[in-house]
């Protein structure tokens, strides 16, 4: 086990917690959050520990609820914790990126055996982001609230911010004003938001990906995704409301339609962005946000650092098109931010100072980019 291999495994290791999962860092992030928990699964087979990869997904996914709807919070140590703000106890109101179709097919593909309980749970959330969800007349899912997609701050909920621009205080409010708005179903599952109409680029894109993991059909999102390629700014934007606007921003997680384009152009241009120092390109993993964008700020939360997880999907992405060139180029830096930062949470693109929590479990993934010729 090389050195990098050692610090992620003493990490997780350090962050796991008898109720069953890896906190992504114990003193800010202590609860269990749904695509961290996945990205951690991931790790912990890589680590070779099959039978925690397992555990952590079925705790993540234990918290389902009957209409197939996962939350993106568990709160098991506490149940009481948020349970005003959410208006629910034990969990949130609010889903996050469905991670865990690409988790099983990955495990299997390592030879990790999945439970058919766990199989069956991951199936029917995928199916309920597909078929119960409320769809935007493009055709792309919509958002029951902008922290769905994991990208907080991002540039593209500046529209719906509720002051022009981006004020953080404001935007803080904004964002509990938008939990209170999720309309759900009569079984309590959230279909959509009273407050605004977004359909996230990148929501869809992990929607398709994780589907087709599962062998689910999601052609149809990855159809009406492929109709939002934005030639001009080189991304796919965003339905909605916002689509006019800050829907457009060139945002690393707005390249995610990477993963499903049918359109080759469009993947080819994508990669190109993610590699091209004038835009994602940078020493130490592709930036959050295009460099020419006005919002761009190296070192401001969801404005411009470097987010692991999102390059581990870029890798993925590239890998999966045959691109090994784009791929090694992403892996190399974002192994060196990973391990220059401390294992950050996330990081400046050109210096690797870390920021966020430090360390953050979901770093990890560093070591499924890392090859047997990696210096760390």
């Amino acid at each position: 086990m090389n050195e990098l291999r050692r610090r992620v495994h003493s990490m997780l290791e350090a962050h796991w917690v008898p109720e069953g999962y890896a906190a992504p860092n114990d003193r800010v992030y202590p609860w269990q959050w749904l695509w961290d928990s996945c990205f951690h699964s991931l790790i912990w087979a890589e680590l070779g520990d099959g039978e925690r990869a397992v555990q952590e997904l079925a705790t993540a996914l234990s918290v389902q609820d009957e209409s197939g709807f996962v939350p993106h919070m568990n709160y098991v140590r506490d149940p009481t914790f948020h349970a005003a703000f959410w208006g629910r106890r034990g969990t949130s109101s609010i889903t996050q990126p469905p991670m865990y179709g690409h988790v099983i097919a990955e495990l299997r593909r390592r030879g990790v055996a999945v439970p058919d309980e766990v199989e069956h749970r991951a199936r029917r959330g995928i199916e309920f982001l597909l078929r119960r969800r409320r769809r935007h007349e493009s055709g792309l899912v919509l958002l029951a609230h902008p922290w769905e997609t994991g990208c907080d701050d991002s540039p593209r909920w500046d529209d719906v911010s509720g002051v022009d621009g981006f004020d953080l205080s404001s935007w803080y409010e904004r964002k509990g004003e938008l939990v209170a708005s999720v309309e759900f179903d009569r079984g309590g599952a959230p279909v959509g938001n009273r407050s605004i109409t977004i359909a996230s680029a990148g929501f869809n894109a992990l929607i398709a990906f994780n589907a087709r993991e599962l062998g689910i059909d999601a052609d149809d999102v990855a159809d009406a995704l492929d109709a939002r390629w934005d030639a001009d700014r080189a991304t796919w934007s965003d339905a909605g409301e916002t689509a006019g606007g800050s829907g457009r921003a060139r945002t690393v997680d707005g390249l995610l339609g990477a993963l499903v384009s049918g359109d080759a152009s469009a993947r080819e241009a994508a990669f190109a962005a993610i590699v091209d120092p004038r835009s994602h390109g940078a020493t130490y993993g592709p930036t959050g946000v295009h460099r020419e964008e006005p919002t761009y700020a190296p070192s401001v939360y969801w404005r411009g650092p470097t987010w692991p997880q999102l390059s581990y999907l870029l890798w993925v992405a590239a890998r999966q098109a045959g691109r090994a060139d784009v791929a090694s180029t992403i892996a190399t830096a974002t192994v060196a931010g990973a391990d220059r930062s401390g294992l950050a949470e996330y990081w400046h693109p050109d210096t690797a100072e870390g920021l966020g929590a430090i360390p953050q479990s979901w770093t990890g993934l560093a070591v499924l980019m890392s090859g047997p010729s990696s210096p760390f």
